[in-house]
């Protein structure tokens, strides 16, 4: 099932969508809901699959990218936070911030909470997830290397592309992550390559903060990270779930 978010032209509805169409529904997929209208899919204003209170993110989960950011592998998962203005939509803009330097992309899978979470344990990390879906940490390099810290690199407006929904029916364990630029593929791993998985990292995150639902988790980037400049076309595409696209403007 593909749960998304949708500007319907008088208010942004959630949905579930097919090939071709959205079925409308009546309440948000993590409440008590019932079918609607159909819209087209085509041509759809699909906007982030939910409206997390935060973005939890895991800064080093590939063996390739910490020795790529000279990094020892971690011991647990190292988490910092995105603001929830970071926000952005597949079709949105990436805006380049005045002044500053290097911005790389940087291709994730996302996990979007359905369930409170709070201390859960691996063997039931998974029951809490409604979906996953692709994303991209867009980070300011130069600033980042600037503050020993991540807030300022990482919390730009529209710095967290999310999309293009939350696939329900997929396993998270194994799905083939790929980044293109202009349509050159740039960063390439499976899933399966990550130094903690998917319920790991559900769970390490549950005993910090409690997750709600539509929070989402993003899990890490793969090597081949690399800047971006205006006029560029980003595209962070994941096997079973679909591909997220943005301009960098």
């Amino acid at each position: 099932m593909r749960v998304v978010r949708v500007f319907t032209g008088d208010d942004v509805r959630y949905g579930l969508a097919d090939e071709g169409s959205i079925t409308l529904i009546s309440d948000e997929p993590f409440a008590a809901w019932e079918t609607e209208e159909t819209i087209a899919l085509h041509g759809a204003r699909l906007m982030p699959p939910s409206m997390p209170t935060k973005i939890v993110c895991v800064g080093i989960n590939y063996k390739a990218h910490a020795a790529e950011m000279g990094h020892k592998l971690p011991k647990e998962p190292v988490i910092f936070l995105k603001p929830p203005t970071t926000m952005n939509a597949t079709g949105g803009e990436i805006h380049l911030p005045p002044g500053v330097g290097r911005v790389d992309y940087e291709g994730e899978l996302a996990v979007i909470m359905g369930r409170r979470a709070h201390r859960v344990p691996v063997g039931d990390a998974l029951s809490h997830v409604l979906g996953y879906t692709c994303a991209n940490d867009v980070t300011a390099r130069d600033l980042q290397k600037l503050d020993g810290q991540w807030t300022r690199a990482k919390g730009f407006d529209g710095f967290c592309p999310l999309g293009p929904w939350a696939e329900t029916d997929v396993d998270p364990s194994d799905l083939l992550l790929e980044t293109y630029l202009n349509g050159e593929c740039v960063q390439t791993t499976r899933t399966s390559d990550m130094i903690f998985s998917v319920p790991e990292v559900v769970s390490f995150v549950s005993h910090v903060m409690t997750l709600l639902p539509g929070d989402a988790v993003l899990t890490g980037t793969p090597s081949g990270i690399g800047p971006m400049a205006a006029g560029d076309v980003v595209e962070v595409r994941i096997e079973g779930i679909g591909s997220l696209i943005n301009r960098v403007v």
